[in-house]
């Protein structure tokens, strides 16, 4: 047997700024590493602080309160004997780094900065960090004053360097860096190093994992060692929700992960691996010639072993064996990411619930589903018994007395205390069978629901604007302008979101809370990435909300997701299939015998088609031009290169008139790669000129196609 050592990663649930709460959780993520044995324990990036500080990285408090909460983690009894790895930021010489601090039996081994910095989509490293100043730099770091009065320890080196144990070599990569062509891990494994530590705090996006696991499998799969994958998990104050997984890997082979969505605060994952199984690994006569000419790295020596000593055999110390990677369905990501998130807002926010405008449509049908994948998540981390935590939690949140002995036996009886919903009629546009959906729906997962209509406010509203201008708006079928038809469906939608803030405020009350239990309910949106990107909602409509769960999800995902929770084998509510067949619809015209609102007619585009404009927009980063082009690629055998050209032109006008609504849309979970979060995702203008030098490029070649520009590549005409 050769030399064996357990390692220890894990999952964090931390909260920006929460430095008692993100201390507690270091604490007892070092605690459960030390009861498995491990000898090395890494945490995930900036954990100390929480990733989500934006701004608040720029204030010295923030650096302030970082140290003082380190010096009480290196004191602590229980973080003796054991390697730690700990993420905060740190000045050096007046300029701020992202930084992994290297600890050891209270004193700082190394203090090793970041290299390359996260800057685009969610990331903006570059408005609080600097990228350290090269590979292999090292410097001498002064210890704050506070810091060597309590530990007697004035300097550390501060740098791209690595840890020498006894028996090993432990380098450092901190998130991004692994996601670069050229990473530090592969100068640092050709250097001898043998483990490697990377701290994360990477989000949760639909279909992303695939690629993260895939790099971090690759790290070691070419020259061998063992990669110890940390990372943040939870919503930590906005938009994103870090989704943990937490890995260990040897050789390109995974023996330990963690979860990736979890109600638990900590999650600890161990392995033990035998490094004699590195060493076997890295016999190979072209890795060597390289690592032979590899520029060395400073070694920082520490007077430990992360294996065993002696030549003792201990027979019931066995290397981890390696598992298959787990991976959920896209449809399960939506069911389990945004619960997960949900749950931490309403706890952290410490108010009483959810209310939803439930419609008896797809998109808050999602809504509530995912509030009831919450419930049942609830249920099940209550009736294991293995986090306390959100027991103690659920009765906070309900009101509950502070010996109350209630343990809820069905997610319905959760539901039934922390979530309302109201249909909100209009008795000539509302149809009886959204009626009856949203009702049943709100029957199935426990929801308390209320049925009421709105006609007599909407009647106000308009009988107001009649008497104060003189002028009668009405709907198109009866004689109305277009612009008056549109402000008619937009006085009902904006008079439902004042009465969900009203019934959210008062329902708990109403209801019976008990006196001195704090919070009303939170208002949940249900408005989909592809009508925020079109801009098919009405501002300060019932898209306003607290938060919504559904924002960044594409409505073809939301159908797949609520085909899914029909299933027998997941939430079995077969009565989910009403919802996918009915075609979806505002209901904010007058229903006659032969006219229904239809959502993609009023659109004048295809959930379907929105999706791709979407991605070509976003992830491809097309303007009018290129969209066309690649459109024609993509839709050439069904449309000529005319009928394209109109689609992307009505496309843009319409993205470019609605552009404004994104500038106080409500803040959505982050999921789709094509989100329209204006605020810190998709940084666009929204008041826009047209596009008219595109559009006349595009017409001046779909002219010189000749007859070609008009007709379907590949069809001759039909005779």
């Amino acid at each position: 047997m050769g030399h064996l050592v357990t390692i220890a990663t894990c999952n964090l649930n931390q909260w920006a700024l929460d430095f008692i709460g993100n201390q507690q959780r270091i604490l007892e993520s070092i605690r459960q590493s030390k009861l498995r044995g491990a000898r090395l324990r890494v945490g995930p990036e900036l954990e100390v602080c929480g990733y989500g500080c934006l701004d608040h990285f720029l204030e010295g408090d923030t650096d302030m309160h970082c140290w003082e909460s380190l010096s009480e983690i290196i004191q602590h009894p229980d973080c003796q004997d054991i390697l730690l790895d700990i993420g905060m930021p740190v000045k050096h010489k007046d300029v701020r780094y992202n930084c992994r601090l290297i600890c050891y039996n209270k004193e700082i081994l190394l203090i090793r900065p970041k290299l390359y910095l996260a800057n685009d989509g969610n990331y903006y490293e570059m408005r609080y960090f600097t990228p350290w100043k090269g590979a292999r730099v090292v410097e001498n770091f002064y210890l704050p004053r506070s810091i060597t009065k309590i530990m007697g320890q004035k300097k550390v080196p501060i740098g791209d360097a690595l840890i020498s144990t006894l028996d090993t070599c432990v380098g450092v990569e901190t998130c991004e860096e692994l996601f670069t062509p050229n990473a530090p891990h592969i100068a640092m494994g050709l250097d001898g190093c043998e483990v490697f530590t990377n701290s994360s705090g990477s989000h949760h996006e639909l279909r992303k994992l695939h690629t993260r696991v895939e790099l971090i499998v690759s790290a070691t799969l070419k020259s061998g060692g063992i990669y110890i994958y940390a990372n943040q998990q939870g919503c930590d104050g906005d938009r994103l929700y870090y989704d943990g997984c937490c890995m260990i890997i040897v050789n390109g082979k995974i023996v330990g992960q963690g979860s990736q969505f979890s109600l638990n605060d900590v999650e600890v994952v161990t392995a033990t691996i035998d490094l004699e199984e590195v060493r076997s690994y890295r016999e190979q006569k072209s890795r060597a010639m390289q690592a032979r000419d590899q520029p060395k790295y400073e070694r920082v020596e520490v007077d430990m072993s992360l294996s065993r000593e002696g030549d003792g055999i201990d027979l019931h110390l066995r290397p981890t064996r390696p598992k298959e990677v787990s991976y959920y369905l896209p449809e399960e990501e939506i069911a389990y990411g945004p619960a997960c998130y949900l749950w931490d807002y309403l706890r952290r926010a410490k108010q009483a619930g959810f209310f939803l405008p439930l419609s008896g449509g797809i998109d808050s049908c999602a809504t509530a589903l995912i509030v009831h994948s919450m419930t049942r998540l609830v249920l099940e981390a209550i009736q294991s018994g293995k986090n306390p935590q959100v027991l103690q939690d659920l009765h906070r949140i309900c009101g509950e007395e502070e010996n109350s002995t209630w343990k809820p036996k069905t997610p319905q009886e959760i539901c039934n205390k922390i979530f309302c919903t109201a249909y909100m009629a209009m008795e000539k546009h509302s149809s009886s069978l959204t009626r009856q959906r949203a009702a049943d729906l709100a029957e199935a997962i426990g929801a308390h629901h209320l049925e009421y209509a709105i006609d007599s406010v909407y009647d106000a509203q308009v009988a107001l604007l009649q008497s104060t201008t003189g002028y009668e708006a009405k709907f198109k079928m009866y004689g109305g302008t277009k612009v008056s038809n549109l402000a008619l469906q937009n006085i009902q939608a904006r008079l439902r979101m004042v009465n969900a803030y009203t019934l959210a405020q008062l329902l708990p009350q109403i209801r019976g809370r008990r006196e001195g239990a704090p919070g009303s309910l939170l208002v949940l949106g249900s408005a989909n990435v592809d009508e925020s990107l079109r801009g098919y909602l009405t501002k300060y409509d019932c898209s306003s909300a607290d938060i919504n769960p559904i924002g960044g999800i594409s409505k073809t995902d939301l159908k797949r997701f609520i085909q899914w929770a029909s299933k027998p084998e997941t939430f079995g509510l077969s009565l989910l299939q009403k919802f996918l067949d009915a075609p979806p619809t505002a209901e904010l015209e007058p229903i006659t015998d032969t006219y229904i609102q239809s959502d993609e007619a009023d659109m004048g585009m295809t959930y379907n088609e929105l999706s791709v404009y979407g991605r070509l927009r976003k992830i491809h980063k097309l303007g009018p031009w290129g969209m066309w082009e690649e459109l024609g690629r993509l839709w050439g055998d069904k449309l000529s290169p005319q009928q394209i050209y109109e689609k992307v032109r009505f496309f843009h006008w319409n993205y470019a008139i609605n552009r404004h609504k994104q500038t106080t849309i409500t803040p959505a979970y982050h999921m789709e790669a094509y989100g329209v979060d204006d605020n810190r995702f998709d940084m666009r203008p929204f008041l826009y000129p047209s596009f008219e030098w595109a559009y006349r490029k595009i017409e001046r070649a779909i002219t010189a196609m000749g007859e070609a520009g008009t007709k379907v590549a590949g069809k001759e005409e039909e005779q």
